[in-house]
């Protein structure tokens, strides 16, 4: 069953990709000759009103929208005013760029209406140690405490930076240290301790002797269990968190792409469709509709990454060949063009297989 899922979460990935390429195209008025899913013998298909044959393939390791005339030595189509070559290029710009696009659209919107619709956890500071011989032990602060409240600022939701913030305040090095009350929870009962802290010239700001950690505070539920606590999100929390961790999920993705290929780091995590299949299935088995969520924005955000690499058969390929038109005036011929994308996609199945192949062997082992 959860093998179902995991080709689920794939299909929609490559189908919102494929549509982004699509819907641009039927806005730029240029043609499409066949939306796919999958490749490989079809299975379904069905031709539109406008002649775009809609198809569903055997093997569901990707997909493609081919564009009238695109990727073809054939003179006569290369001539016709139909022809992809033959488009403006903004048009055929907007219409490449749109399928990764229309990727890290998905991952946004899907966060923005968890976070909305869901709601965002709450976090609270948790006493993690507590250093022998200092202000914090004296007071009786032990391990486990929850830190409700510093001097009735309520530390819910608090940063670790606003915590420290809220001890050192109103200290001043070399006056008299000012003492704080802190409100914490501890096996369900809630009391207020006063302590001092002590001014550490290693690290040049007063302390207390602890260290904290961020937890997520949890609620009884109907069914008598704890769960995460939660509370609504306005629609610019919502949007705020999608974007701030989309923007965080690319930036550690193109990290980690760029030790790949300096330092072939991370080769040995490397999967193909296989091995993310298995990865899905077994994540979603265990976390649910949170990790099925969690990884449908993280391959779609990493698919709109690679898809935008110069990579013959990629549209990262596609869009440096429009800029070097751009850039010379005139187009590369399209017979040469399309003798590289082919090169690009035989290797791309290449690789593929490779990849394959080694997850099957993998899973057997």
């Amino acid at each position: 069953m959860y093998i179902l899922v995991a080709i689920l979460l794939l299909g929609i990935l490559i189908t919102v990709h494929e549509f982004g390429h699509f819907i641009t195209a039927r806005l730029c008025g240029i043609e499409v000759r066949e939306y796919a899913i999958g490749f490989g013998p079809r299975l379904i298909h069905h031709t539109g009103k406008r002649g775009t044959e809609f198809s569903l393939r055997l093997f569901p390791l990707g997909g493609f929208c081919a564009f009238y005339g695109e990727d073809t030595t054939d003179e006569k189509e290369l001539e016709d005013p139909r022809a992809f070559s033959r488009q403006k290029r903004w048009k055929r710009f907007l219409t490449v760029l749109m399928g990764p696009g229309m990727n890290f659209l998905l991952a946004f919107l899907v966060l923005f209406f968890y976070v909305w619709i869901g709601g965002t956890t709450s976090t609270i500071p948790v006493i993690a140690g507590v250093e022998p011989g200092g202000p914090a032990e004296t007071a009786g602060l032990m391990a486990g405490d929850t830190v409700l409240a510093i001097d009735a600022i309520s530390m819910e939701d608090a940063s670790l930076d606003l915590f420290t913030q809220a001890i050192s305040e109103g200290e001043v090095e070399g006056a008299d240290p000012v003492s704080h009350a802190l409100l914490i929870s501890r096996d369900g009962e809630t009391m207020t301790l006063g302590l001092t802290p002590f001014y550490d010239p290693e690290y040049s700001r007063f302390r207390i002797g602890i260290t904290v950690q961020l937890t997520v505070r949890s609620e009884m539920g109907a069914d008598g269990k704890l769960h995460a606590a939660s509370r609504p999100a306005s629609i610019g929390t919502a949007a705020s968190i999608a974007w701030t961790n989309c923007i965080y999920a690319g930036q550690t993705m193109v990290t980690a792409l760029k030790d790949l290929v300096t330092t072939g780091e991370g080769l040995e995590n490397t999967s193909g469709p296989v091995g993310i299949v298995s990865m899905v299935s077994d994540q979603v088995s265990t976390g649910g509709l949170d990790a099925f969520i969690n990884l449908l924005i993280l391959i779609s955000i990493n698919l709109g990454i690679m898809n935008l690499l110069p990579i013959p058969g990629l549209d990262g390929s596609r869009i440096i060949f429009i800029a070097l038109e751009a850039v010379r005036g005139k187009p590369v011929p399209p017979e040469k063009e399309a003798v590289v994308h082919l090169a690009g996609f035989v290797l791309l199945f290449g690789i593929m297989i490779f990849f394959t192949y080694r997850d099957i062997m993998n899973l057997l082992h």
